[in-house]
């Protein structure tokens, strides 16, 4: 097991091995020694994480019972509200925002004695695929310092990746956990709408936006999945049913299990990551699966309709941010209609203006109905076909990416740039959950994750299946080298 497994280190302070304050000070750490370069980290807890720390080893000493998570350290994509802490969405327009409130999955997870290290970067109001829209810090691949970790919650995949914590959130919208997590060679699941209360999230595309974890192993997630994944009756999206108890159903069998594959859909497909993906399910193979054709053809459009949906919505729910309720006021405005212009002028990144322009434009009148409600209306057929499919296996199984890790700065057209999320996009329009594991590494030695999606509310399933190919693909055990070689430093 990796010494950095979320479950190592909760077994390590139960038993007494190690201390919560030794545990958050040698992640501390990692953080000075290392972020200088990956660059992962916004904000850092330090004080209020030896607090948390000191409190939780005065209550194990006390013999009280401690929680699921108990020491273990987890960073917070930064669009996630922490009381009292500043959340700025990778934004220059909210460098001034300090939430008077806290997100649900912040508060389930201090009540299992996580201790919050700190915020990580992301995609400017998590608008991006790559994690080079951040308006405040460039995020760098642990595997690769020249290439991009992947958005828009790079910084939590790179944060997990480089072993600077055990665990992180992310938000997934269109891909924005599972895209990052296979650029980083990281476990990254995307629940079922609804199962993650998205109180506390800023929202981006409320129909799609999803909070997950990452994670460096499956039972890593899985965890992290008993502790958040509960009702919230302040989310009225937050389905009403009980958390489900996933770690001790895992049996590492697929023995029976159907697993369906698009191939049509993956035509496109080629070279490494195509010869990745057919090995992986000649793994599955191998461990007992059976391995049946679907058709999910219609995800062709998945890209045409998400970025219709999304913006459209981003287009509304960032209509708050005026320099007024929310955000930083521009200096130069007089009057009242120069603070809304000057303000989003100046606090809104290139990507951001693109997509607020986009979603404005398909909700207008004239246009909504070419574009707005035609949308809405391919977004049941990929739901009904995701249901089709279902009929006929337990899971589908996709890349989570056509390509690996690519360098900063490659991808300059936007078109390219949204067609990696061609494979991610069709579980969020569906709102079905998907986990996107590490694969294999490209002869550059970058990861290629793979994507096993289920049907709606079988999240324990996509993860019990996870759990069981995890340890029989090639990426086993891998870490980026300069992890590899302090372990070695180590021993």
């Amino acid at each position: 097991m990796d010494k950095h497994s979320a479950t190592a280190i909760r077994d390590q302070f139960l038993r007494g091995e190690r201390t919560a304050v030794a545990i958050a000070s040698e992640y501390l750490q990692r953080i000075a020694k290392f972020d200088q370069q990956i660059g992962a980290f916004l904000t850092v807890f330090e004080e209020k994480i030896l607090d948390r720390a000191e409190k939780l080893d005065k209550k194990r000493q006390a013999n009280v019972p401690c929680g699921r998570l108990a020491a273990v350290p987890v960073a917070i994509k930064d669009n996630i509200l922490v009381q009292g802490e500043i959340t700025t969405c990778g934004s220059k327009f909210l460098t001034n925002y300090r939430a008077p409130y806290q997100a649900t999955v912040i508060d389930l997870l201090e009540a299992e004695d996580a201790l919050i290290i700190g915020k990580t970067n992301l995609d400017e109001f998590a608008m991006g695929s790559s994690n080079e829209n951040s308006a405040l810090q460039t995020t760098r691949n642990p595997w690769n310092l020249k290439c991009v970790p992947g958005g828009s919650s790079g910084g939590s995949a790179a944060a997990v990746a480089g072993r600077l914590c055990p665990l992180a959130l992310g938000s997934d919208t269109g891909g924005s956990v599972r895209l990052p997590a296979a650029f980083c060679g990281v476990i990254g699941f995307k629940p079922t709408y609804g199962r993650v209360s998205r109180y506390g999230l800023v929202a981006y595309g409320s129909s799609l936006d999803q909070i997950g974890p990452l994670a460096v192993s499956t039972a890593d997630a899985a965890l992290m999945m008993e502790v958040i994944g509960k009702h919230c009756p302040r989310d009225s999206t937050s389905l009403p049913i009980p958390g489900e108890n996933f770690l001790d159903t895992f049996n590492g069998s697929m023995k029976g299990m159907k697993i369906g594959v698009p191939w049509q859909f993956l035509h496109t497909l080629i070279d490494e990551p195509r010869k990745a993906f057919e090995q992986a399910v000649q793994v599955m193979k191998e461990q007992g699966a059976e391995i049946v054709e679907v058709d999910l053809n219609i995800l062709e459009y998945s890209i045409a309709v998400y970025y219709i949906l999304a913006t459209a919505e981003a287009s509304t729910n960032l209509a708050r941010f005026d320099g007024i309720r929310y955000g930083v006021r521009s200096p130069r405005a007089k009057t009242l209609e120069e603070v809304y212009d000057f303000s989003k002028q100046e606090g809104f990144g290139p990507e951001v203006k693109r997509r607020i322009m986009l979603g404005t434009f398909v909700l207008s009148a004239g246009y909504q109905d070419a574009y707005y409600r035609k949308a809405q209306k391919v977004r049941t057929l990929i739901i009904n076909s995701f249901k089709e499919a279902f009929k006929n296996c337990d899971l589908i199984a996709t890349p989570t990416s056509p390509f690996a890790a690519f360098e900063n700065g490659a991808i300059q057209n936007p078109l390219q740039m949204y067609l990696q999320d061609i494979y991610c996009i069709g579980p969020n329009l569906a709102g079905v959950p998907a986990v996107s594991l590490p694969n294999c590494l490209t002869k550059e030695g970058m990861p290629i994750g793979l994507q096993l999606i289920g049907p709606q509310k079988e999240d324990r399933r996509v993860l019990q299946v996870s759990y069981a190919i995890e340890p029989h693909l090639p990426f086993c055990n891998a870490i980026p080298k300069f992890v590899a070689e302090e372990a070695s430093d180590e021993s």
